[in-house]
């Protein structure tokens, strides 16, 4: 059994990585925000769910764009978790979809300081616990989208791909330390991302676009229709693909892969490892690093 910290459980990806990894003997500190608001009844689904089947869940309060609230649950782990923390599973995340000259730079703050910084303030905060465990691990949920770029996802896309950057070189530097860090990259799923940002701000922008400002709306519903289809793929992909990572051994875990429809991204990963671990072993001279 590890003790795992899942952000991002209130719905998606989160959610049902907490039931499937609670179900399979481990004990999970499911984490949301608001979570005696908007949040409530997830909150309560999962207690209840807890209860009935004798599974390990606590649900803990967590903005993962807040210092306030990250110590704050550093706190409360240090009091009520005597065993410590294995496992940092990095799943909070949104998605601006949209014209991306036409989000405001504020916008652009909003977006990283979720998907990028939110992973720096949890793993700045966590990993003192993972580098006393005996199998650290950090699992960050990255996207297709981390390394393909999308028209009308520019904002999402290069929050994704400071993520990968800063995941790879988390896993070079941690190895001498004994924790290990691996990057699940979703394809698309119906999990509620592709709703979850705000429509772009700077209107004039927006306005310039003509009839080409309606085309990431259009993206959308294709992307709808393909949900609806016999072909659309299952979410639970990706908390089986979480289980995996975190039950494989220490030290042999992969550093990406690519889950679901992922055009060609696992292809363009195989590609791309050789170079990446060349310029480790033979440039750098830091062959121990991988």
């Amino acid at each position: 059994m590890k003790t795992v910290l899942i952000t991002g459980s209130s719905n998606g990806f989160g959610y049902l990585s907490a039931l499937t990894l609670a179900r399979n003997g481990h004990r999970v500190w499911a984490t949301m925000r608001d979570i005696n608001g908007k949040n409530r009844i997830k909150k309560e689904e999962l207690e209840k769910i807890a209860l009935e089947e004798k599974i390990s869940i606590t649900i803990a309060e967590l903005d993962v764009t807040s210092d306030k609230s990250t110590n704050d649950l550093v706190a409360r782990i240090l009091t009520e978790e005597k065993s410590g923390l294995d496992v940092l599973v990095n799943n909070a995340g949104v998605m601006y979809v949209g014209i991306t000259e036409a989000y405001s730079i504020k916008q652009a703050q909003e977006q990283f300081d979720t998907n990028f910084f939110g992973v720096i303030r949890t793993s700045k905060a966590f990993l003192p616990f993972l580098k006393k465990s005996s199998d650290g691990l950090i699992v960050n949920i990255s996207s297709l989208a981390g390394r393909l770029v999308f028209p009308y996802f520019g904002i999402y896309c290069a929050s994704k791909f400071a993520l990968e950057a800063y995941s790879q070189s988390l896993k070079y530097e941690l190895k001498p330390l004994g924790v290990d860090v691996s990057v699940i990259e979703p394809g698309p799923y119906p999990s509620g991302l592709l709703y979850s940002g705000p429509e772009e701000e700077d209107k004039t922008t927006l306005e310039s676009y003509g009839e080409m400002a309606n085309v990431p709306k259009a993206m959308l519903q294709n992307f709808d229709q393909f949900y609806k289809s016999d072909e659309s793929p299952n979410p639970q992909e990706i908390p089986n693909a979480i289980l995996k990572v975190v039950e494989m051994e220490k030290g042999n875990r992969p550093i990406r892969q690519a889950v679901g429809v992922d055009y060609n991204t696992n292809d363009l990963n195989s590609k791309v490892s050789p170079i990446q671990e060349n310029l480790i072993k033979e440039a750098l001279q830091m062959e121990h690093l991988i």
